[in-house]
């Protein structure tokens, strides 16, 4: 405990200089981190270790939150070549890593962590969300970054012109198909009732980017495929929301979260952005067509958070959506900044803080749902949907979702709530609270992957 405390009365401070400061703190850093794999790995921890990691890690981190507020911008900058290139989430923390070492993880402490259950990590991913909350706050910088996230995923280019010539396309967990004026895009995981993880996010992110492309349809549809659990098998079901089960077994990252909301939830909102234009609905700098969600079964978590994001939403009569972030212990995305708006203030806290549940065909599920039809009447509605929109024509619609947008959430509004988003869900994911909420509610403690 002595060296613990010599090395704590040696924690830095920013002076303004940031060649200094980075060796300043990357000892800082190094030295603590070697104070830190001194102690047993966390389960096998007694009581007295587990205090002195918890007062190593709080150092550790107060040091970035310090080293960030001064250096975040510089670094970002640095990275990004005075913001002329783009990086996504991904590849920009993984340059951090190499260019200051100590700030974020590096790829082997990933990799290792990638190997535990949840409740057995130390959080090396806060540093993640210590690092992109400073980029995010930051208006040049937080911008370029959203601007990098909206951009198509590399392989897009190459699968839209396979989904151009063929009319299908088969992603795995998203499936594409054209019918008519409308393509639409199948979510798929069957075995945990469509819900997301780390097998979905790249396939329904791509598939995102080339319905929205694709100049053969006007406007594009999503919906869940048809699922294997016993209650709902063989019937489809739009969202079950996060895999519950891989986030109690560590098998989805933090990154996670930042790369579906600012990348595939982002876009179905505002559109796939162009490099040489800024995706800021003052520049209208996006490509983007009218989205059209149809709810079978339930919109739970995630699958709620979609919706709000959605021109046009059908709703089976037997459907129901639920946000329930206190039972998981985590941050619902971007539904705090967002369900208020479609339910007021109130209804929204007790749907987040309260995990009250709206049923579809209920007053307050008419608040989000546009239409709300028989289950066996969902495949009409949605031919009906599709042909109202495209009958006249969809030359508006890009026009009037910006206008819409730029009055109530604009680019840079949103930026802000990621920054706080970014920080706070990272403490989130790592917090005890959170694997005794999944035990509690979720009894995850015995379900197989």
């Amino acid at each position: 405990m002595d060296d613990i405390r010599a090395w704590l009365a040696e924690a830095p401070h920013a002076a303004g200089d940031y060649v200094a400061d980075a060796a300043l703190f990357r000892r800082f850093w190094q030295r603590g981190d070697a104070l830190r794999r001194r102690l047993p790995e966390k389960p096998q921890r007694g009581a007295g270790e587990v205090e002195e990691a918890a007062s190593i890690l709080a150092a550790l981190r107060e040091a970035r939150e310090r080293f960030c507020a001064a250096h975040a911008v510089t670094l970002y900058r640095a990275l990004t070549d005075d913001c002329t290139r783009f990086l996504r989430i991904e590849a920009l923390v993984e340059a951090a890593a190499v260019a200051l070492p100590g700030l974020v993880p590096a790829k082997e402490a990933l990799a290792r962590d990638g190997t535990l259950a949840q409740r057995d990590k130390d959080g090396a991913e806060i540093d993640h969300g210590i690092f992109l909350a400073s980029v995010l706050a930051d208006p040049g910088t937080g911008a370029h970054l959203c601007h990098a996230m909206l951009l198509p995923r590399p392989d897009s280019a190459a699968r839209a012109e396979d989904f151009w010539r063929t009319g299908t396309l088969d992603l795995g967990a998203a499936l594409l198909e054209r019918r008519g004026k409308a393509v639409q895009v199948t979510m798929r995981n069957p075995r945990y009732l469509n819900a997301e993880d780390e097998g979905t996010i790249d396939e329904l992110e791509t598939a995102i980017d080339v319905a929205t492309l694709d100049p053969s349809s006007a406007i594009a549809v999503l919906r869940g495929g048809p699922v294997e659990h016993q209650k709902w098998r063989g019937r489809r079901v739009f969202s079950a929301g996060i895999n519950l089960t891989h986030l109690y077994q560590g098998k989805i990252s933090f990154l996670w979260y930042l790369r579906r909301d600012l990348g595939l939830v982002n876009k179905l909102f505002r559109g796939v952005a162009r490099p040489d234009r800024s995706p800021d609905e003052l520049q209208g700098g996006t490509i983007e067509k009218p989205w059209l969600a149809a709810v079978d079964g339930f919109a739970i978590g995630g699958g709620c958070q979609i919706l709000l994001v959605m021109d046009y939403v059908i709703a089976a009569s037997d459907a129901y959506l639920t946000l329930p972030a206190r039972k998981e212990g985590i941050i619902p995305g971007a539904a705090n900044l967002r369900l208020p708006r479609f339910t007021g203030d109130r209804i929204a806290r007790q749907a987040i803080l309260s995990g009250r549940r709206i049923d579809c065909a209920a007053r307050e599920g008419r608040l989000i749902c546009d239409e709300v039809v028989a289950p066996d009447a969902m495949d009409t509605a949605i031919d009906r949907a599709v042909a109202d929109f495209t009958g006249s024509g969809v030359v508006s619609a890009a026009g009037n979702r910006r206008a819409l947008r730029v009055g109530m959430e604009p680019l840079d509004l949103f930026r802000r709530y990621m920054a706080v988003y970014a920080r706070e869900q990272a403490y989130c994911h790592f917090s005890p609270a959170l694997i005794d909420n999944l035990e509690r509610n979720w009894n995850a403690a015995s379900r197989r992957a």
